[in-house]
């Protein structure tokens, strides 16, 4: 339910309000504007029903939150929402590229791509630690071990990390190592997760899945936010649909449309989305002109030997040239690098 206050109504009047929401059990929101307070009750709607706040004095006009995702939705948080990874500002009028390799192999490995990556612009870091992988077979990460030379090499080269989480037990060491958690395309509706996520305060950039509507991605960030962390950002990576000729499709569509119904930044893989290097550099054009916040964009300093996703990986030279592209774009959006 989202409640407008009169304009004669004051910050101890809309506490007032909001006491008696929170003492229901609802999820009070406290959004104070320029002209009106906006008020919000987040919960049964059995139970909102009980508070009959319209017959408050104050109140000017109530009306219902229609969409089911409630806390990610512009009706009840209409402005955009700034997130920041360590120090970088992600989202509004920020543009930030983050880069690395798919997976972190060794320490070597990683400061060069690093160094590479800082140099280009990237603002933050990427490196996988654990590597949920199709095949058994495939590389799985090195753990632990990952994220102890992800820190290392962050920390030298002064760029906030960000990698991925894929169980709920090992959420506490992810935190302890990196600026932001990842959730995959495989873990998006993995619950529990996102309801462990939720009781961090770290930013969380969740993927959407490959066979998830948007409105299913939505629903999964609400998770996060449902449990007090507001600090997700989206990731469109690429749908499975019947084309072949790349990896995933990587719907572009999603993009405004999410930018129109959400309030949450959204960023965009071309990496993962085409899952053809060559490809990589026209999907991050196209990303920045259809409203896309940031880039997550895989680079490793030898493609060739890569452990993990070699063949979409931009080597230094090629992502020089991708950041150098899309900067024009960057501008033209009214956004700032």
């Amino acid at each position: 339910m989202i409640i407008v206050l009169k304009p004669e109504a004051t910050k101890k009047d809309a506490q007032e309000i909001i006491r008696r929401i929170a003492a229901l059990g609802l999820k009070p929101l406290y959004m104070p504007g320029t002209e009106r307070t906006v008020l919000g009750a987040i919960g049964d709607e059995r139970v909102i029903g009980k508070l009959r706040i319209e017959n408050h004095p104050l109140v000017e006009r109530v009306s219902p939150v229609l969409t089911p995702y409630k806390l990610v939705s512009r009706e009840i948080h209409p402005r955009d929402t700034v997130v920041r990874i360590g120090g970088v500002p992600l989202g509004g009028n920020y543009f930030a590229v983050i880069a690395g390799p798919c997976a972190v192999e060794s320490p070597r490995q990683m400061h060069l791509t690093a160094q590479a990556v800082k140099r280009a612009g990237a603002k933050c870091l990427r490196g996988g630690a654990y590597k949920p992988r199709t095949s058994p077979y495939s590389f799985q990460g090195l753990g632990l071990e990952g994220l102890e030379i992800l820190r290392d090499v962050a920390q030298r080269v002064q760029m906030p990390a960000v990698t991925e989480v894929v169980e709920v037990a090992d959420v506490a060491a992810v935190e302890r190592y990196a600026s932001a958690f990842q959730v995959g395309a495989r873990n998006m509706q993995n619950f529990r997760l996102l309801k462990a996520l939720g009781q961090s305060r770290k930013p969380v950039i969740l993927k959407r899945g490959m066979a998830a509507t948007v409105d299913d991605l939505l629903l999964a960030a609400e998770y996060v936010l449902s449990e007090g962390n507001p600090n997700v950002i989206l990731c469109e990576r690429g749908i499975r649909t019947f084309e072949t000729a790349t990896r995933n499709t990587l719907d572009l569509n999603a993009i405004p449309h999410i930018k129109q119904h959400s309030h949450l930044p959204v960023i965009v893989d071309p990496s993962h989305g085409t899952g053809v290097r060559s490809y990589v550099m026209a999907m991050a054009k196209a990303a920045v002109a259809c409203g896309a916040d940031g880039l997550l964009v895989e680079v490793h300093h030898n493609p060739m030997e890569a452990l993990s996703d070699g063949q979409q990986s931009l080597d230094p030279k090629e992502f020089v040239r991708l950041m150098r592209s899309i900067r024009p774009y960057v501008k033209l959006a009214g956004k700032r690098m």
